[in-house]
């Protein structure tokens, strides 16, 4: 897995690509906690690259929104692969999360 993350006016871009699994997952959170705790509260994640996500990389982002929104701010998703947009709705994230087919929407809506 890697992460990449771009400081944008109103909102951190996280890029994500391959696979968040059960060995990746706490390392993704730990890279979006580091964001919140210096005080980014609007977050995009493009998950346009991943090709598997786990119960943990869900939990992950769970939390991460939760967090957020505790204090005002949104994490929305953009671009989920097919197989991971599958997983968000069997899970029924896709009522929790606000999720948009283009990055720059994603980014635009806040």
């Amino acid at each position: 897995m890697d992460v990449k993350i771009q400081e944008m006016n109103r909102v951190d871009l996280v890029e994500v690509s391959g696979r968040v699994d059960s060995s990746t997952a706490a390392d993704l959170g730990a890279k979006m906690n580091e964001r919140i705790n210096n005080g980014t509260l609007n977050i995009v994640v493009d998950l346009s690259q991943v090709d598997y996500m786990s119960s943990g990389g869900l939990r992950e982002l769970v939390a991460a929104l939760k967090r957020v929104k505790k204090d005002g701010g949104d994490l929305r998703l953009c671009s989920p692969s097919p197989r991971v947009r599958e997983v968000l709705d069997l899970a029924g994230l896709d009522t929790i999360f606000q999720i948009f087919e283009e990055q720059v929407k994603a980014v635009g809506s806040f």
